[in-house]
């Protein structure tokens, strides 16, 4: 199977989250061989994903973010209530009205 190229605002955003885990590590005075224990890496996941490195599995990313107590903020990446586009495509699809249901008598019941 071949395997189509990674967009380039895809690499950005990873290579980003890659930097931006890096240094809320530091931040946190934790090296990166505790994250992998805690994370339940090798110390070279945690080096390559913290490079932005787009095969590390994302696991791996929401264990680091839990560690760091922003596990939360994965969950609401796409907030289904807040999705404004999936929202209105659904708005579009909803019937014009709604006709209750007859109930029908059986033939010669009445």
């Amino acid at each position: 199977m071949e395997s189509l190229p990674i967009p380039t605002p895809v690499e950005r955003a990873i290579a980003k989250l890659g930097n931006d885990l890096s240094l809320a590590r530091r931040r946190r005075h934790i090296s990166q061989q505790s994250l992998a224990e805690r994370i339940g890496a090798s110390l070279s996941t945690v080096k390559r994903m913290e490079q932005g490195d787009v095969r590390i599995p994302l696991h791996f990313i929401a264990r680091a973010l839990y560690v760091f107590g922003e596990i939360e903020r994965l969950s609401s990446l796409i907030d289904t209530a807040q999705d404004a586009i999936g929202l209105t495509l659904a708005d579009e699809q909803l019937p014009q009205r709604i006709r209750r249901k007859t109930k029908r008598l059986p033939t010669g019941a009445l």
